[in-house]
C-alpha cells in the first residue's frame, strides 16, 4: 500500500515532468521566433527583474554596454574551457564576431524570452520541492532522494549554461549541450517517477522473452536522442542561412541546409519503423490495459504529430508554431520511450517465474 506522503511525491514528480515539458515548449517558442537574444543579459533582462516595454526606458548606450558585458563574460568562460583542455572551443568563442553584434530592443522578443526564463525559474522551484519531498524515501529507497538532489544540481548548471547561451549569442554547440541537459533532467524525473510507483507493485508477468524488446526500445531511445541533436543542428543551420539572406526567401531556407536535413528526415523514418515494430511486440506481449500498452499507444500518437509537424516545417516555410510543437513532441517521445523501457525492463516472463 502506497503511503499518502509517497503518493504526494509521485503526483508532484508527474507535475514536475509536465512543467519541464512546458519549459521546453517555451524554449521552442523562443527558438522559432528568434527571441533567444531578446534579453541580452542574464539573469536580469536589460538589467531589470521586470523588463522594459519600450526602448525609451533604456540608456542610449545600452547596445554597447551589453556587448561589453558579453565579451567579458565570454572571456571568463573561454579561460575555464582552456583549463579543461578545450582550447579550440575557447578560441572559437574568442573569435566569433557575431558576439560583437549588438541586439536592438524588440519588446515582443524581450517578453518572449523573459516568459521562458520565468518558466525555467518555476521549474527550478518544483525540482527543489521534489528534492525535499524525496527525503521521505531515505530509508527504503535512497536512490530517489539522491537522484532528486542530483537533478537540482543539474538544473542549476542548466541555468548557468543558459546564461552562456545568451552571452555567446546562441553559439551552436552550446545550444546543443543545453538541449541534451534538458533530456538528462527529464530522464531523471521519469526514472524517479517510475521507481517510486513500482516500489509497492509486483512486476508485470508476460508470456515470452523480452530481450529483443528491451534492445529495440533502448535503440529507439538512442536514435531519438541523435535525432534531437541533428534537429538542433538543422535549426542552427537555418538560423545561419536566414541571417545570410537577411531573413528573406523563407520558403527556400530548408532546401539550402543540405545533407544535414536529409539525415534528419531519413533518421525519422528509421525511428518510425523501429517504433512500429516495438508497438507490435508490446501489443502481443502486454495484453489488456497494462501501462506498457498505454504508453505504446501514446508513442504512436506522438510519432504521428512529429511526422505531421515535420512535413509542415519542410513544406510550408517553417511556421513558428510547427517548430515549437516539433521540439516539444521530440522530448515527449524521448520521455515516453524511456518510461516504456523502464516498464519493460522490470517486467518478468512466465518462464522465469517458473
Amino acid at each position: 500500500m502506497v503511503l499518502k506522503s509517497e503518493n504526494r511525491f509521485i503526483k508532484l514528480n508527474l507535475i514536475t515532468i509536465v512543467v519541464t515539458l512546458l519549459v521546453i515548449l517555451a524554449g521552442g517558442v523562443v527558438r522559432s521566433t528568434g527571441s533567444g537574444m531578446g534579453c541580452p543579459d542574464w539573469p536580469k533582462c536589460f538589467g531589470q527583474y521586470i523588463p522594459p516595454t519600450h526602448a525609451s526606458q533604456l540608456p542610449a548606450d545600452y547596445k554597447e554596454k551589453y556587448v561589453a558585458e558579453r565579451v567579458a563574460k565570454n572571456e571568463r568562460f573561454a579561460k575555464t574551457l582552456e583549463k579543461m583542455g578545450k582550447g579550440h572551443l575557447a578560441d572559437s568563442i574568442r573569435h566569433d564576431e557575431s558576439i560583437l553584434q549588438p541586439e536592438t530592443f524588440n519588446v515582443a522578443k524581450t517578453w518572449t524570452e523573459y516568459i521562458n526564463r520565468l518558466m525555467g525559474a518555476i521549474t527550478g522551484f518544483f525540482l527543489l520541492a521534489l528534492a525535499v519531498s524525496a527525503f521521505r524515501y531515505k530509508k527504503r529507497a535512497i536512490r530517489i532522494p539522491v537522484l532528486s538532489i542530483l537533478n537540482v544540481i543539474t538544473v542549476g548548471f542548466q541555468a548557468w549554461l543558459g546564461s552562456i547561451v545568451v552571452s555567446t549569442n546562441l553559439m551552436p554547440w552550446i545550444v546543443t549541450v543545453h538541449m541534451l541537459l534538458a533530456l538528462v533532467i527529464l530522464g531523471i524525473l521519469v526514472y524517479t517517477y517510475n521507481y517510486a510507483k513500482q516500489l509497492d507493485q509486483q512486476p508485470t508477468v508476460v508470456m515470452g522473452q523480452l530481450v529483443w524488446l528491451k534492445v529495440l526500445i533502448f535503440g529507439s531511445i538512442v536514435l531519438s536522442t541523435i535525432q534531437i541533436v541533428i534537429g538542433t543542428e538543422v535549426r542552427e543551420a537555418i538560423d545561419s542561412i536566414s541571417k545570410q539572406m537577411m531573413y528573406s526567401g523563407r520558403n527556400t531556407w530548408v532546401s539550402k541546409v543540405g545533407d544535414m536535413f536529409s539525415y534528419h528526415r531519413d533518421l525519422a523514418l528509421l525511428v518510425l519503423v523501429i517504433n512500429i515494430i516495438i508497438y507490435k511486440i508490446v501489443k502481443d506481449r502486454f495484453n489488456g490495459k497494462t501501462v506498457a500498452l498505454s504508453i505504446g499507444n501514446s508513442i504512436g500518437i506522438v510519432l504521428i504529430i512529429q511526422i505531421a509537424t515535420g512535413l509542415i516545417l519542410s513544406n510550408f516555410a517553417l511556421p513558428p508554431y510547427a517548430q515549437a510543437m516539433h521540439i516539444l513532441f521530440s522530448t515527449v517521445l524521448f520521455s515516453l520511450q524511456y518510461y516504456l523501457y523502464l516498464l519493460v525492463y522490470r517486467s518478468s516472463t512466465y518462464n522465469q517465474q517458473n
